[in-house]
């Protein structure tokens, strides 16, 4: 079994289309493992594009990522990167496969609806910036604690 990380952002988000995004999610074959709606801080995106810092686009990225509530969640199941990926669609929705989240719910390539780890280890770092391994089942509290 394979995880990976999903944001669905802001533009989705606003759009109502929470519910058909997770029902695909679902109807692929992957189990929600973690899932929180909330308002990422300027902090937590910038952790999560890390990878972009730099380029021209990231402060956009991260001005849009921090715009309004997102839903995070962790999906697990066979080859679960990539068939998340496949179901995403192309990042630019005009290129994206008919019947893929973006062709169907993004309004352009900067509001792309969804974003989604590109490996397994891009996913494991992703999922560490907004959930405890608590939250993955990764570490099970001691409920006999005092």
């Amino acid at each position: 079994m394979q995880r990976t990380f999903s944001i669905i952002k802001p533009d989705a988000v606003r759009k109502n289309v929470i519910g058909d995004i997770l029902g695909r999610v679902e109807r692929i074959g992957l189990r929600i493992v973690a899932m929180r709606k909330m308002r990422l801080t300027r902090a937590e995106a910038e952790a999560i594009y890390a990878v972009h810092k730099g380029r021209p686009f990231f402060g956009d990225l991260i001005d849009f990522m921090t715009s309004g509530p997102v839903v995070v969640s962790v999906f697990e199941g066979k080859n679960a990167v990539a068939a998340y990926r496949e179901l995403m669609g192309a990042t630019d929705p005009a290129k994206a496969a008919p019947g893929s989240i973006r062709a169907d719910h993004a309004e352009s390539t900067s509001r792309n609806a969804v974003h989604g780890s590109d490996s397994v280890e891009s996913a494991r770092y992703e999922m560490g910036c907004v959930f405890t391994p608590e939250d993955l089942g990764l570490v099970v509290p001691d409920q006999h604690a005092a």
